[in-house]
């Protein structure tokens, strides 16, 4: 954006220790809520709003609809394609958290769990279970899972190296989000290649927005030039 002329700031929820250098200017932390997210918008005149947050942070695009709404703001969604099953696939498709916990409510696995810190502690009613996580950030509390094994590493990942990875450590099951993109998505085309089951946590609901699939049709969408976007 900056070589276009186009100025602006990248908010994060702070949630990443190290989050990656832009060359926008940035501010870390939530607005709270609703009402101060409108109040931000109208008292620093912002003139478009960019949703480029995870597919699953759904309290925050719900905000940032309603707020862009309610100071008449323009928002577009920037998302990734979320991943479709191939015919070798053995996915399971679960609705939320909650259910990936209860379809792990039984003999003890090897499992790839790749949904992320912030929900390890929703898995400590299955402790039976050895645990591989890939953080990005070292954890500042021990995980509440007492057979686990950490590993600290940011996407993209290759498909040889996850390969190995889930053979390394004898994964009989993988747990992971609907993320969608290419970053994350080694360890779904190896567990496919080792044939093993995916428990695969979707999407939430999202009101109806402007959505694009690219940084190009985003930055088209913020100059004016005419370009094809997904919903209203």
């Amino acid at each position: 954006m900056h070589t276009r002329g186009l100025t602006g700031t990248m908010s994060f929820a702070g949630r990443v220790a190290r989050p990656k250098a832009h060359p926008l200017d940035q501010r870390i932390g939530g607005f709270g809520g609703v009402e101060g997210l409108v109040t931000y918008l109208r008292d620093n005149n912002i003139t478009h709003v960019v949703d480029a947050t995870h597919p699953f942070a759904a309290q925050m695009s719900c905000n940032a609809i309603e707020a862009c709404q309610r100071a008449d703001v323009p928002l577009i969604a920037l998302t990734r394609p979320p991943w479709l099953a191939q015919a070798d696939d053995r996915w399971t498709h679960l609705s939320d958290i909650a259910a990936a916990v209860q379809a792990l409510d039984g003999p003890q696995r090897q499992v790839m769990l790749a949904v992320g810190r912030m929900h390890l502690q929703e898995f400590a009613p299955n402790p039976q279970h050895f645990y591989l996580l890939r953080l990005i950030d070292p954890p500042s509390v021990l995980p509440p899972l007492p057979n686990h094994h950490v590993i600290i590493g940011r996407g993209p990942f290759t498909h040889e190296g996850d390969l190995a990875l889930l053979q390394k450590h004898e994964i009989e099951v993988v747990v992971s989000k609907n993320a969608g993109g290419t970053a994350a998505y080694a360890k779904i085309s190896a567990a496919r290649e080792l044939g093993l089951p995916v428990l695969m946590i979707d999407r939430p609901n999202i009101p109806p927005r402007r959505e694009a699939r690219s940084a190009q049709d985003v930055i088209d969408w913020l100059t004016g030039h005419e370009v094809t976007l997904r919903g209203v």
